[in-house]
């Protein structure tokens, strides 16, 4: 059983490249809250910089809002060279729109997280841009973002 899963998976994979590759992604209008629940890949960039010369990576876990019924809440978890940083994300993809506040202490914002969901072959991306919130003090750069979702079950 697992060795076909792992077949269906891997044949998966050429599909979502022929996708990105063919420009073929499309822009959903909403993302439902089980689509966007489970383990993430996060990499952050510089404005300028380069999402394949990452300033930082980590992992954003996220699961249904238990207040909100059409968002999303979790646990960003990233860092480099030691440097662990745990945060509280929620938010949701809404006309296309991906919009998530961040919270370093659960209390006040710390920064804001908006970009773009794209559905490639069927595997969901967002890039955007997190900022500093409005009067936050943080040591934090405007930065660029890329959440993808691992292969395999998560």
């Amino acid at each position: 059983m697992r060795r076909a899963l792992l077949s269906v998976a891997l044949a998966a994979l050429p599909a979502w490249a022929a996708a990105q590759a063919t420009g073929t992604c499309t822009v959903p209008d909403h993302v439902p809250p089980a689509r966007l629940s489970g383990e993430w890949n996060a990499t952050f960039w510089n404005e300028g910089g380069s999402a394949e010369r990452p300033l930082d990576t980590g992992v954003l876990r996220l699961e249904r809002h238990p207040e909100y019924g059409g968002s999303v809440r979790g646990d960003l978890l990233r860092g480099t060279g030691g440097q662990m940083r745990r945060s509280i994300v929620s938010g949701d993809v809404t006309d296309g729109e991906f919009h998530f506040d961040e919270s370093d202490d659960g209390v006040d914002m710390a920064a804001v997280w908006n970009g773009v969901a794209e559905d490639c072959g069927g595997r969901l991306a967002i890039t955007g841009t997190r900022r500093p919130a409005t009067g936050a003090d943080s040591p934090d750069p405007v930065l660029r973002f890329r959440l993808t979702k691992p292969t395999g079950w998560r």
